[in-house]
């Protein structure tokens, strides 16, 4: 069994800024992963770029230091999940990173898929009919 989890923008931004009133909130998610691959359950972070663009995260700049040390992995907005995504936000009217969130949903390989977010509405949208446990920060 795999698992994914999926951060959308407030996630990100408040893992950056330990200043952020979610930072221990986001800090927590992250942490629950990392104690589950010392368990040796297969389980990994991801983060679409739309979302990473949507942050103001350059994995370039030292302001993102932190982050970048979490191995959180990038997924790109491909010709694939550009497709899909497209298809969704017509359909949901998201915005462009929600509709790369619910392509990445729909589209991994995972068998456990849990997206933590602020809006917990736009990614039921988004994630369609695929099952995803959406946490709420």
């Amino acid at each position: 069994m795999s698992r994914l989890v999926v951060l959308d923008n407030e996630p990100v931004q408040a893992l950056a800024d330990p200043a952020h009133p979610k930072h221990r909130q986001a800090l927590s998610q992250v942490q629950v992963v990392a104690n589950r691959k010392r368990r040796a359950m297969p389980i990994s972070i991801a983060v679409p770029t739309a979302v990473r663009v949507e942050a103001g995260w350059d994995r370039t700049s030292t302001a993102w230091a932190f982050l970048n040390r979490l191995r959180i992995l990038d997924v790109p907005l491909d010709t694939t999940h550009a497709n899909l995504a497209a298809g969704i936000r017509y359909r949901a009217r998201i915005s462009v990173a929600d509709a790369h969130i619910g392509a990445v949903v729909q589209t991994a390989p995972a068998d456990d898929i849990t997206v933590v977010t602020s809006d917990p509405a736009d990614m039921r949208l988004a994630a369609g009919v695929r099952a995803a446990t959406i946490v709420a920060m």
